[in-house]
């Protein structure tokens, strides 16, 4: 420990066995629950509007279907966008530091929200905004997970990362589930007490949040360190830029990622779209089950290799993306809802299975580049690769969460052309082919002979 500063810690090998079980390991996990929170408070701001948007005009305002689809895909857009600096956060200000700033930033969004939705004059553009500044919400993760990803061994970073992100991502469940009960009743209505409909309090959708993000913030001031090992120059770090690997695992991650982060901030207006008499109230189901099974991809990635399960995975998600076609021709909401949350599943497992492959990925570049120069480039190899394969988790999760915009924006645009979602689920169809032959060429595939290959790496 730091004597000027007890929250940093010095010395930091969880490789070291002895290290770990008798120290590491209780530190470790305090941080990962800790994280976890953050995390899950972030996923749940984050995708706020998927359900506040669904209730808007009962609410005395009048926004068309396309406009409230892009008041959806907005925070996903600025998530991502915002991910790039919060990437390189952990490593310049320690993760304790930053994950008390950024939950303390969550109080913007939250309170922008409870006061405009009780304006129903408030124009469009003006709703936007308010709209966007949930996307800080969205930045959580990329330094939630590259923080994580340096307190856990090399062995154990699947399941840690897995069970990470699996507690942030179940936030957007959270949300969808806990949002549309607390619109309905004046129970948290703390300053702003009058409905603005008959029943309807939309601004409880913020004020609901604004104990637990205290509680929040509170806890990892007291209970979060930070990592003097961890921390490295943005130079250090941006050299992740120019590694063919980086932009390979981006588009990936924008396959299963993306395509949770996507499909959860549109479920809940997709179905009040294609099936007006069935509640939203049952979306929430779709992020409950993508949440769960990614612990799942995590732990399979670590057991079979990463590759391996993503590539079958996404053959998977090809699959559930045809049956949900076929259902919601049909208007069968049965065979609609099962094909949705086996994409939601699958959705999951890739998550898990591809953040396992990028450390294991830049491990082994590594490694290869220092083969044959001893013990202690060996050594500085690893160091490097861990300092790289944490920028690059955050990088890659910020590319990736623009699917978080996209897959919005594809549905509305789609059901404003063509009346339905038809259109832009055969384009998801099809980037899903294009992500099956990426990880086949590239992780699966053995080269000729002589040739370096990834394959035999069990990534």
């Amino acid at each position: 420990m730091n004597k000027r500063d007890p929250s940093w810690i010095a010395n930091w090998n969880p490789e070291d066995e002895t290290f770990w079980e008798t120290k590491g390991k209780f530190i470790a996990r305090r941080n990962l629950i800790w994280s976890i929170i953050a995390e899950h408070l972030g996923f749940s701001i984050w995708l706020l509007w998927s359900i506040v948007a669904t209730k808007l005009n009962q609410g005395g305002f009048h926004y068309t279907t396309d406009q409230l689809f892009q008041l959806v895909a907005l925070p996903g857009l600025i998530g991502s966008l915002i991910r790039f600096p919060y990437t390189f956060a952990v490593t310049t200000f320690g993760g304790r530091n930053w994950t008390i700033i950024s939950a303390s930033v969550l109080f913007i969004p939250t309170i922008a929200l409870a006061y405009f939705v009780t304006q129903p004059d408030t124009p469009f553009w003006e709703m936007l905004l308010v709209a966007a500044t949930a996307g800080l919400g969205g930045g959580n993760f990329a330094s939630s997970m590259a923080n994580i990803s340096f307190f856990y061994p090399d062995r154990m970073k699947g399941l840690a990362l897995g069970l990470n992100a699996a507690g942030g991502n179940i936030g957007v469940s959270s949300v969808q589930l806990l949002t549309p009960l607390v619109m309905g009743s004046g129970l948290v209505s703390l300053y702003l007490t009058k409905p603005v409909a008959d029943g309807l309090y939309l601004q409880n959708a913020g004020l609901m949040w604004l104990a637990p993000l205290a509680i929040a913030v509170i806890g990892a001031f007291l209970f979060m360190n930070n990592l003097t090992s961890a921390r490295s120059s943005f130079k250090d770090q941006l050299v992740i830029i120019r590694r063919k690997h980086t932009w390979l695992m981006s588009y990936v991650y924008i396959g299963t990622f993306g395509s949770f982060i996507g499909y959860s901030a549109a479920f809940p207006l997709l179905l009040k779209t294609q099936f007006p008499a069935i509640t939203v109230g049952v979306a929430f189901l779709g992020p409950l089950v993508g949440s769960l099974s990614r612990p799942l991809g995590g732990h399979l990635a670590d057991k079979v290799g990463g590759a391996i399960v993503t590539f079958w995975n996404f053959i998977a998600m090809g699959a559930a993306t045809v049956g949900v076609m076929y259902f919601v021709s049909t208007k069968d909401f049965s065979g609609f809802l099962t094909m949705f949350l086996i994409l939601f599943v699958t959705t999951g497992i890739g998550n898990g299975s591809t953040y396992r492959m990028i450390p294991s990925i830049f491990r082994e570049e590594k490694r290869r580049e220092a083969r044959g120069l001893g013990d202690a480039a060996q050594v500085l190899a690893l160091k490097a690769a861990s300092i790289e394969s944490a920028a690059a988790l955050g990088f890659i999760g910020a590319v990736g969460a623009c699917g978080g915009y996209l897959i919005p924006r594809g549905f509305g645009a789609s059901i404003a052309t063509t009346g339905g979602p038809h259109l832009a689920l055969a384009v998801f169809l099809l980037f899903y082919v294009t992500c099956i032959f990426i990880t086949w060429r590239f992780y699966l595939r053995k080269a000729p002979a002589g040739l370096p290959s990834l394959a035999e790496a069990r990534l």
